[in-house]
């Protein structure tokens, strides 16, 4: 009876307490839900720390490289802190996509940024062990736009978590799915100095994200779970397995069908991988140079940004456009390499059996003190004799070598007499038509050797001047046919008499301007400075773009210095029908937004008449049909309508190779470092054996590729027609027939 009475008030209790705990779990429910709504309002209006504004999430301000965009939309190299470049919906794989949704966010294109019912899940897997990540792919957004500090603590950590909530409910309201996924995939880190999917792309597999197959998209989501952990370079097995395992996940979520899961799991990663540095990529040497004049230019015309600010290269995500050739910048540098090789094992065969550093010391000290180690030594307030000591102390260091960097122990002088005794190399091509510049290879290795030599330095030209002495003597009517007797000549009336040697022995009796220049004889040369004079070729040199030619007689041998950038404008008005245009390689520039900061257009100016350029060309294309060029032909098989000049200054200290023809002009120059280094013979230190077969190399891989649409076509000639005898034969009859031409040209 007492039993049944207690188990009555039990029951009576039970329903009381069911209906008062009912009522505070919904009133705690409640106030907690008002609570998590006036907290979250708190956030939102930022009184616990600023939120980013729309702008702000319109602007992100994340480091993104400026791109140095070459003349077929192909990326030449960045400047970068962080290697980021943006691409936009279209430009990416659906592979990609596809990857990144099944792995990251299935409910992707379902959520409104926060996806609740998989955060409540996971909640769940996380209390039981299995711990799981929680963020959609717009909250993986917000935290990688605006980027948490570290070592926070708990509060500050959950305040941050819903700071990234707010943020990506915004991204949510004024973004679509497409634009959200990616700008996610352009800010995403992939390890190796690569940010973004496009920088990716082109790290790992030396691609575009539009071309991504779906093993290297896959391979390349899969990365986000661990940069370090997946990393196809560092750990390619484990790499592969989780790339299996994305491609898994999307079977599983309907994106790939089980049948291409079987056939693609078992293939390799086939990484390109392409190291993401300022020294690596193609033209380093140009990069540098452009680098340096797109920042005077911002400076010299005061371009900044809308704040007033100046434009950081390396963090604004700017688009450099440029001339330059993609296939022809890598054509280039693949020729130079080539034959580069060759040509230092040459050099240093010379000589064998002797001492090239006798009498040398100056030189050696010279580059003792130009060298970084001293300076650094220096700097450390080193005494003259301990930098001599240490310079005569073994220790490791890298040195360049033509199979590639090697390391070594040496005395850091002998290093400084190693690289005395290595050959460099320029050289550059441009359209003479409208002066674009289309490749630009400033030395053999940046990494080493980053002084720019093709318009940073200069270098002696030799005989690559003597057109010019001949473009003012038929520009003074002398034919090329014209008969000079090969003998040495006398220039007086500028300082002391100016008797020139010939190089070489010389070609015996009379010859022909034609045969002069294809054969180099400085004596006629000579008499043709003679007869017009240096005020008038120094003239012609300097609106043609070389600077500070002095007017002097031996300047039409070549004793005054110039860049190769200058020469090759200067050839430029031969092929280019008497129109001189200086080279220029810069386009114009946009902010990241597409807005053009800067722009530039050639300036074509006429220099000369263009019946005396088309005669140069003729002359010119004589030393190549027979003259010190014509190695072009029986050796190169080089067989297309080429002019062309070689240059050799006195000890062999410089080799030069001008060519030219209707479409490309191209300039090249090797030597030492230093002019006291050299070939001890002309056979081996002439430009036709240190230049001319590095364009023979070029213009070989350049017209056997049909896309760059270089022709083999000849120079037109005026249409008005040639008044100029260029056909000896002819000119030999008229000479026979009549004193007429004697009496034009006053002799």
């Amino acid at each position: 009876m007492i039993l049944e009475n207690n188990n009555k008030m039990n029951k009576s209790l039970s329903a009381q307490d069911t209906r008062r705990y009912s009522l505070m779990i919904w009133k705690l429910l409640v106030g907690g839900i008002a609570l998590f709504a006036i907290f979250i309002s708190m956030v939102g209006f930022g009184l616990f720390g600023a939120l980013p504004s729309f702008r702000d999430i319109e602007h992100p301000k994340s480091n993104q490289a400026s791109e140095i965009i070459a003349e077929d939309g192909r990326t030449l190299g960045t400047y970068f802190v962080q290697n980021r470049s943006n691409v936009t919906y279209k430009d990416i794989s659906e592979n990609v996509i596809n990857g990144l949704i099944a792995t990251e966010d299935t409910r992707f294109k379902e959520h409104s940024g926060i996806d609740f019912k998989r955060t409540f899940s996971i909640i769940g897997y996380n209390l039981i062990g299995k711990k799981q990540g929680a963020s959609t792919i717009t909250q993986q957004l917000a935290k990688n736009l605006f980027p948490r500090e570290s070592n926070l603590n708990f509060f500050s950590l959950v305040l941050t978590k819903f700071k990234e909530w707010i943020v990506a409910v915004k991204l949510e309201r004024n973004y679509t799915k497409e634009e959200i996924i990616t700008m996610y995939l352009n800010t995403v880190d992939f390890g190796n100095q690569a940010y973004g999917i496009k920088s990716a792309a082109r790290v790992y597999f030396n691609t575009t994200p539009d071309k991504l197959s779906l093993t290297q998209a896959a391979t390349l989501v899969g990365m986000q779970k661990g940069i370090t952990m997946y990393s196809p370079t560092r750990h390619p097995e484990r790499s592969r397995d989780r790339r299996n395992t994305v491609m898994a996940m999307m079977v599983k979520s309907d994106l790939l069908t089980q049948q291409q899961f079987d056939e693609e799991k078992d293939k390799p990663l086939n990484l390109h991988f392409n190291a993401a540095t300022v020294n690596d990529g193609i033209a380093p040497y140009f990069r540098s140079v452009l680098k340096n004049d797109i920042k005077t230019i911002f400076q010299e015309q005061s371009i900044t940004k809308p704040d007033g600010t100046p434009y950081d290269l390396d963090r604004d995500g700017l688009k450099i456009y440029t001339t330059l050739n993609y296939d022809m910048q890598v054509y280039a540098e693949e020729a130079q390499k080539e034959y580069m090789k060759v040509l230092q094992a040459q050099f240093i065969a010379s000589w064998k059996g002797r001492n090239p550093f006798k009498d040398k010391s100056l030189q050696i000290e010279q580059g003792i003190k130009r060298s970084d180690r001293y300076k650094s030594l220096k700097l450390e307030g080193k005494s003259d004799e301990e930098i001599t000591n240490d310079f005569n102390t073994k220790t490791e260091m890298t040195i360049f070598t033509w199979k590639g960097n090697v390391d070594t122990v040496m005395k850091p002088i002998d290093s400084v007499r190693y690289y005395k005794m290595l050959l460099r190399n320029a050289m550059m091509t441009m359209d003479p038509t409208n002066g674009h510049v289309k490749a630009w290879v400033g030395g053999i290795n940046y990494e080493h050797f980053k002084y720019d030599q093709v318009k940073m330095g200069t270098r002696q030209v030799g005989s690559t001047a003597k057109p010019f002495t001949y473009a003012v003597a038929i520009e003074n009517g002398y034919s090329p046919c014209y008969t000079v007797p090969n003998v040495p000549v006398t220039i007086e009336g500028y300082g002391e008499p100016w008797t020139p040697r010939n190089s070489g022995k010389p070609l015996p009796g009379s010859i022909t301007l034609q045969k002069a220049l294809a054969y180099s004889q400085n004596f006629v040369t000579a008499y043709l400075m003679k007869q017009v004079g240096p005020v008038a070729v120094s003239t012609l040199a300097t609106k043609m773009g070389i600077p500070n030619v002095p007017a002097f007689p031996s300047i039409c041998l070549g004793t005054f210095d110039s860049s190769v950038y200058n020469m090759v404008g200067a050839y430029g008005a031969f092929a280019n029908k008497g129109t001189y245009t200086k080279p220029i390689y810069l386009l114009r520039i946009e902010d990241k937004n597409g807005v053009v900061l800067f722009s530039q257009k050639e300036i074509p100016k006429p220099i000369m008449s263009e019946e005396v350029a088309y005669v140069m060309t003729r002359m010119l294309k004589g030393v190549v049909t027979n003259g010190t060029g014509s190695r072009l032909n029986y050796k190169y098989k080089v067989n297309a309508p080429i002019g062309a000049k070689t240059g050799t200054t006195q000890n062999n200290s410089d080799g030069w190779f001008m060519a030219i023809t209707p479409q490309l002009v191209t300039g090249i120059w090797t030597g030492c470092e230093d002019r006291a280094f050299h070939f001890i013979s002309t056979n081996q230190g002439e430009g036709a054996n240190t230049a001319l077969p590095i364009f023979a190399g070029f213009i070989k891989r350049v017209y056997a590729n049909p896309a760059l649409k270089i022709s083999h076509a000849d120079f037109e000639p005026p249409k008005s027609g040639v008044s100029i005898t260029y056909d000896c034969n002819q000119y030999q009859q008229q000479e026979e027939g009549t004193s007429e031409l004697d009496e034009k040209l006053g002799f």
